[in-house]
């Protein structure tokens, strides 16, 4: 025996309590007897290159090349992407995707190039592939974006997967973001970074790496353009990174570099060209549009692990409702179940919670409910019955149940990689909505199982369906969350067809958009932890999920005014906007901090609330587009490398930016702005970018500005919507388009465009169609007229 995990098995039964703590020590050499018996050794291993290309055959969007020891398919799809696969791998099957895979572009040719490599040529992207097997993807013009050298395999010689390792350059003026949500982002340093999504244990702040929700997608911004890349495997693996250098003349640049290396799965890569717009649409169109939120989901959120009864809710409400504070959802977490143990109510301290949800969505209040996937492992419990005669659970290699330690205890796990057990799950939120449940947000699905020492989740060896295909834990873990969130999703789809579900999930993989969002997870109460928040936001809107958030004031502790405040002011601008806590930590209620803390908190609240249409609007344009509510704000200017390098501001849509202020003490900021003329929304003083400004940022608020031009949507006094209009400079046309959205039904609303321009000595707004152009049918504002 280890003689540090003898003392982490010493340590784990003091802190959780005898009982509970000698569970996780058994938990622990469970899983690790389970992986020493269940796993294949791995022997002597063989490494392979793809040695020189022996001959070639052209096929639809591409061709297949033959190396003397490997072979490589790429095919261009109609939407621009490019797909190679090493090894005979294809697009399929693959958890990414969506319903399928995008045809081929049949006018891409492959062709001969320079010693002895070939090319693929297609309107938005050339392919250079070398005799060796590296691969080069170039723009049209012929500049090289991004170069993968030839992969390499260690092969055991008894069988089973080839662990590989890719290795890449990019510019030297390159930055990287994505990889899912990372703390430290949303650019990513130099550094290595683990795919394996991962429960930490504790509150997080910026230095924790890996968190909850990690996939192998990165966006590359450079001047020559920007890429996004994809590694469609689930493997556990790393990325290396090494940011480039620019040297003082031509050929003196050391390019960026990354280093890919995967312990298993296909080496198989989507690589996407274009502005960053293009590029998200085109990620959007592979793997699925964004789920469209009901309309209370983008209002305010309320949540507390320890809200203990009926009582407390109520109290809380009336809370919100005395002191004038908008609230559109009440969360409850684990201790509403009955001993933890989910699809159930305790009916002592939540005796009639259909009533109390009822009572809530009279006053426009939504309640939703945590859902975990462990499964109490006791017969007579109704969802574990249920999943034994389904043969739901995850079982190891020689058949048992695997069990696990979660908050109900002794606990099991559905296999939701197969499809039967999706739809077995999804049946069981009939009992969350007979309860009057509106949401449901997934925690714990990494999965967590708790363990006194080694990795928190479920053994390596534990055996999945994987859509009938078979295999284990490495290849599975990954995908886990998303397969719940996809069972939440389609099961919701069927028991109230005529709504749209709202579900957001801790854990995840590339694709989650499809069935909803997710949020920041345990973060740190502390500045560090609100700069991490903006961060997650941010990495995650470029890898393809738009909708997420933090717990505003952090999971743990107690913030200090201030600090919550400012993280409050954060929120209000995010698509996700939920205060939320743990058992031990302090208080979240706007009115605990004070009354100026509580009046600066009712203009945010009341903000957000005016701004709900223009959410609305981003929603929609997320579904349609794959562009993210909050955009860095290099978004439609990726060539400006001042802008690149700027994380602490947003672009909200296109209309508006935000500047948090992320420091203590603060009562003024820098600002990085994009070309054009921008407003102060609180001051009307206008600025000019590009350039850098400072603004005012008073503890009653934080700076946000207008683009000259924007034609916002917001909810007017009367409750109706109008259209905020910032005057566009002299001689140039603004606008903007507006979604009006009923809420919570699948009708498709018309998009409406509206365009502002300069007619004499006025601002003219009109609304463009099929039959040309005609008054608004809402009232307009214009701003930005007064001082400069």
């Amino acid at each position: 025996m280890d003689g540090r995990d003898l003392v982490r098995s010493m340590k784990a039964v003091g802190p959780v309590g005898a009982f509970q703590g000698l569970r996780t020590v058994k938990a622990a050499w469970r899983r690790r007897r389970a992986d020493a018996t269940g796993l294949p050794v791995r022997g002597p291993e063989r490494a392979r290159v793809p040695g020189l290309v022996q001959e070639v055959e052209p096929g639809p969007g591409g061709g297949t090349l033959r190396f003397s020891r490997s072979e490589l398919t790429i095919r261009v799809a109609v939407n621009g992407a490019v797909f190679w696969g090493w090894d005979g791998a294809g697009p399929e099957p693959s958890y990414a995707l969506a319903d399928r895979c995008p045809e081929p572009d049949p006018r891409a040719v492959l062709e001969p190039d320079k010693d002895g490599g070939w090319r693929v040529v297609a309107e938005r992207v050339t392919v250079v592939v070398s005799r060796h097997g590296a691969v080069e993807v170039c723009t049209p013009g012929g500049v090289m974006l991004r170069r993968d050298l030839p992969p390499r395999w260690w092969e055991p010689q008894g069988g089973g997967p080839a662990r590989w390792m890719q290795r890449s350059e990019v510019a030297a003026d390159a930055r990287c973001f994505g990889l899912g949500g990372r703390a430290s982002g949303p650019r990513l340093r130099d550094g290595t970074y683990r795919l394996w999504n991962t429960d930490p244990g504790h509150a997080f702040d910026r230095e924790d790496d890996p968190l909850y929700l990690t996939m192998p997608v990165q966006l590359v911004v450079a001047d020559a353009g920007t890429h996004l890349v994809f590694h469609d495997t689930s493997w556990d693996g790393t990325v290396t990174l090494r940011e480039g250098e620019e040297g003082a003349g031509s050929g003196h640049d050391r390019p960026g570099a990354c280093e890919m290396r995967m312990d298993g799965g296909p080496l198989r890569c989507w690589v996407m060209v274009g502005t960053p717009a293009r590029v998200l649409l085109a990620w959007a169109s592979l793997t699925g549009a964004p789920a469209l939120p009901p309309a209370w989901a983008l209002g305010h959120h309320h949540a507390r692990w320890g809200f203990g009864s009926e009582q407390e809710v109520r109290r809380i409400v009336a809370g919100y409702h005395e002191h004038g504070l908008p609230l559109d959802a009440v969360h409850l977490d684990i201790d509403h179940y009955d001993e933890h143990q989910v699809f159930t109510v305790d009916q002592d301290r939540f005796p009639k919670l259909s009533v109390l949800a009822e009572e809530l969505r009279r006053d426009g209040i939504r309640l939703v409910s945590i859902v975990d996937p462990a499964v109490k492992a006791t017969p007579g419990n109704a969802v574990y019955d249920s999943g034994v005669a389904e043969d739901a659970f995850v079982r190891d290699a020689s058949g048992r149940l695997v069990e696990g330690v979660v908050w109900p205890g002794e606990a099991v796990f559905p296999d939701f990689t197969h499809a039967r057990v999706r739809q077995w799950w999804g049946g069981l939120y009939a009992e969350r909505i007979t309860q009057g449940f509106a949401g449901f947000w997934h925690d714990m699905n990494e999965p967590t199982s708790f363990v006194a020492f080694g990795e928190s989740t479920l053994p390596r060896s534990a055996r999945h369906s994987l859509e009938g295909r078979g295999g284990d834990h490495r290849e599975a873990h990954n995908v886990y969350g998303l397969c719940m969130a996809r069972a939440a999703y389609e099961g919701l789809r069927e028991l109230v067809p005529d709504q749209r579900p709202f579900v957001f999930s801790r854990s995840g993989w590339a694709g989650l958009q499809r069935y909803g969002g997710t949020w920041s997870g345990d973060v740190a109460t502390g500045w560090p932890g609100l700069r991490a928040s903006l961060s997650l936001v941010m990495g995650l809107g470029l890898c393809g999920v738009p909708y997420s958030g933090p717990d505003v004031g952090g999971f743990d502790g107690s913030p200090s005014p201030e600090l919550y405040l400012r993280w409050f002011q954060l929120g209000a601008y995010l698509p996700l906007f939920r205060t939320h806590a743990s058992l031990r930590a302090g208080r979240r209620e706007p009115w605990e901090f004070g009354p100026e803390v509580l009046e600066h908190a009712r203009v945010a609240l009341v903000e957000r609330r005016r701004l709900v249409p223009y959410f609305v609007t981003l929603a929609h344009i997320a579904r349609r587009t794959g562009a993210p509510y909050v955009r860095p704000v290099w978004w439609g200017a990726a060539g400006n490398r001042a802008l690149r390098d700027c994380e602490d501001a947003f672009l909200l849509g296109d209309c508006l930016l935000v500047a948090p202020v992320l420091d203590p003490g603060a009562d003024r900021r820098s600002v990085q702005l994009p070309r054009g003329r921008w407003y102060d929304t609180a001051t009307g003083r206008a600025y000019e970018g590009p350039g850098q400004v400072l603004v005012d940022a008073p503890l009653s608020r934080i700076p946000v500005l207008a683009r000259a031009g924007a034609v916002i949507p917001v909810r007017g006094d009367d409750g109706g919507l109008e259209l905020e209009v910032w005057a566009p400079v002299r001689g140039r046309t603004g606008g903007g388009l507006v979604v009006r959205d009923a809420g919570d039904g699948w009708a498709e609303p018309e998009i409406e465009r509206y365009v502002a321009r300069w007619e004499g000595p006025r601002v003219v707004v009109e609304r463009e169609g099929e039959d040309g152009v005609r008054v608004p049918s809402h009232p307009v504002r214009v701003r930005g007229l007064g001082r400069r």
